[in-house]
């Protein structure tokens, strides 16, 4: 590219996101077209502005691409319950005092407003909450309407309603099932941001020995898993690692455009929250697709180009309310780590484990960082570029080491009830009676660890990507696929499938010492529902135990498929509703689930099909007095609980 093209880019290129707030710290995430100096002015309702300190960390991905986490250090409490505006600027390196460009635009502003900013909320009042955004899903975007509702609240000057966090509980992006256009579009990305080359194990078989060859290759769009080679023992590694694409209610072998390079995840997430990468793509087909390639082309096309005209109000919203996140499977790859069998193949073969290393090094840069910026010190910043500068190297390879034994994914945020976000991908607790046998979502430290936080809490809002009380009808087909031997073909990982992980679990929520009051914020399947758990203690002391509101909001662009999912929903309503017999054969002989009913459902419903956001409004005790689902088509669906439909169920 030359250095004329390079200026035309612009200097941000993502963000700025806006990541966590503190009563006297801000965090922001920013990724720019070449290296500059930062700062930030805060700018207060009562019309003061100051700069306060900042810790600038620049991390170089590519000759054109920086990722930058600024960190504000404030020397007294930002005000509570009130509108803070920022500005960013930017100058070069080495430049003077009057160099400084402000990278505010209106289109990052809300109506009204010449700044960006957000309202600090210490005690949670409201948060948005969502997981699944599938770029290439048709159904439109859960965050465009995130932006609608912040507009909203903006028009009507109410500080007051203005949401504590974002929370996004996983699958944020899908680094294994890519449309065409994407990765067409991923490409072009790469190419004009200079990332740089990257050197490819366990391809050689497939004449393919580095990135640039894998894009020149006809293979590279809907032909990727047949470069994957075999492993030792003759089965096919696509089969092995990626066999769980190839589910009974998806016809599709989604993983054909997977994600294998460094540029390709770290162009992605830039293509996933911003507009600006997106201008002067060529998005026209490949050469040499075959007339079904073409013709899907054609379609994920339609549905990219509708993702794309939605990124400005996406962008917008990232910028106006602290987000946190967390990865879930499809951030890395289809069922990672769901048993013991799958991380044997995967990990044990160079190209799969360098796969999965690359979008764990996305992950943190993207993702990991903004949520607990202390966990990620100078020296594993110091490999992370040392990585960078040369992909497909030593330190490439150590990097991704060191990323698969890190234990600190997992974080909390010091709100009032607190935010704790728990690892429900690394901390695996792996079957010992078989490897095929879906491992348990936390092993025993983990969930030790938890309960230890957990004390002392009155209430707390509690993270977890699979939602801890599923549909149960849905997880005994899971029970049965796994006694078949084929978990990877429903994904059959859940809470309960595991005893060990279940009845630990349990156990914290019925633990005398851990708090009275849980708000379970889960995604992952697709579709949302709402319901109220009642444990039952079996002691003598007749201690009643925890409010428990399980509260899933799935599908920021995604759906579970229609037809299939009435069904389901009809016959766990008739086989499992709370004063049906077959509780007693399960982990709900102790508890009462009652279903909350979606607003706009037909009868019988109880799961809600659609894709948007959820919007939940907490009390000062920290418990939910009002469920939303925030739809994408512009309409609300409520999950009230009432006195009839509980009788009912």
């Amino acid at each position: 590219m030359k250095e004329s093209e390079a200026d035309a880019l612009g200097v941000v290129l993502a963000g700025p996101l806006l990541r966590r707030v503190e009563p006297r710290r801000v965090a922001l995430w920013l990724a720019t077209s070449r290296a500059v100096r930062v700062r930030v002015d805060l700018h207060r309702h009562d019309g003061r502005t100051w700069s306060p300190r900042l810790r600038q960390r620049d991390l170089r991905a590519g000759a054109r691409l920086h990722l930058q986490l600024l960190q504000l250090e404030l020397d007294e409490d930002l005000p509570a319950g009130r509108w803070t505006g920022y500005r960013v600027w930017w100058a070069p390196p080495g430049a003077d005092e009057t160099a400084w460009t402000d990278t505010t635009t209106p289109e990052l502003c809300y109506p009204g407003r010449d700044t960006p900013g957000f309202v600090h909320q210490p005690r949670v009042a409201a948060l948005l909450h969502g997981s699944c955004r599938k770029p290439h899903h048709a159904g439109g975007d859960g965050l465009v309407r995130a932006d609608e509702h912040l507009r909203q609240c903006v028009a009507a000057q109410a500080d007051h309603a203005w949401p504590s966090a974002l929370v996004l509980s996983g699958d944020q992006v899908y680094c294994d099932d890519v449309a065409g256009p994407m990765l067409r579009a991923i490409h072009g990305v790469v190419a004009r941001l200079g990332l740089p080359d990257e050197a490819l194990p366990g391809m050689q078989a497939a004449g393919i020995a580095c990135a640039a060859d894998l894009y020149r290759d006809p293979r590279c769009y809907y032909g990727r898993l047949a470069l994957l080679p075999r492993t030792p023992g003759g089965a096919a590694l696509a089969d092995l690692v990626f066999g769980g694409v190839r589910k009974p209610i998806f016809t599709t072998d989604n993983a054909l455009n997977h994600l294998v390079t460094l540029g390709e995840v770290l162009a992605m997430y830039l293509l996933a929250w911003s507009p600006l990468p997106w201008r002067g793509l060529d998005l026209s087909p490949p050469q040499g697709l075959d007339d079904r390639a073409a013709a899907r082309y054609a379609r994920e096309r339609r549905a990219i180009d509708g993702f794309a005209a939605g990124l400005g109000a996406v962008r917008r919203v990232l910028a106006h309310v602290p987000v946190a996140m967390v990865f879930d499977d499809h951030d890395i790859s289809d069922d990672w780590n769901l048993s013991r069998e799958w991380e044997d193949a995967a990990y044990g073969h160079p190209l799969s484990r360098r796969v999965i290393g690359n979008a764990l090094v996305a992950y943190l840069l993207n993702q990991g960082w903004g949520n607990r910026p202390e966990a990620f010190d100078d020296a594993l910043l110091d490999a992370v570029q040392a990585a960078l500068q040369a992909p497909g190297g030593p330190a490439h390879d150590a990097l991704v080491d060191r990323l698969l034994a890190f234990r600190d994914w997992h974080y909390a945020w010091r709100t009032t009830p607190p935010l704790m976000v728990v690892d429900s991908r690394t901390h695996r607790w792996r079957s010992e009676t078989s490897a095929r046998r879906p491992s348990g979502l936390m092993d025993w430290e983990a969930l030790t660890d938890l309960q230890q936080a957990l004390r002392g809490h009155a209430a707390v809002l509690l993270v977890s990507s699979a939602p801890i009380f599923g549909v149960k009808l849905i997880e005994t087909l899971q029970r049965v696929a796994t006694f078949l031997g084929r978990p990877l073909m429903v994904d059959a990982e859940n809470w309960m499938s595991h005893p060990g992980a279940a009845s630990a679990i349990l156990n914290i929520f019925r633990h005398p010492q851990t708090p009275q009051t849980f708000v379970v914020l889960s995604g992952d399947v697709h579709y949302s529902f709402v319901y109220d758990v009642e444990l039952r203690t079996r002691t003598r002391l007749r201690r009643p135990g925890p409010h428990i509101w399980q509260i899933c909001s799935s599908g920021l662009r995604n759906r579970f498929p229609p037809r299939l999912l009435a069904v389901l929903d009809h016959l766990n309503r008739w086989l499992y509703s709370p004063r049906s017999p077959l509780n007693r054969f399960t982990r709900r002989r102790h508890m009462r689930v009652t279903p909350r009913k979606p607003e706009g459902t037909p009868p019988g419903r109880r799961l809600l099909n659609a894709c948007g956001v959820g919007l939940v409004e907490l009390d000062a005790q920290g418990r939910p007095v009002r469920i939303r689902q925030l739809l994408a088509d512009g309409g609300d669906a409520g999950f009230e609980l009432r006195e009839a439909e509980a009788r009912e169920d």
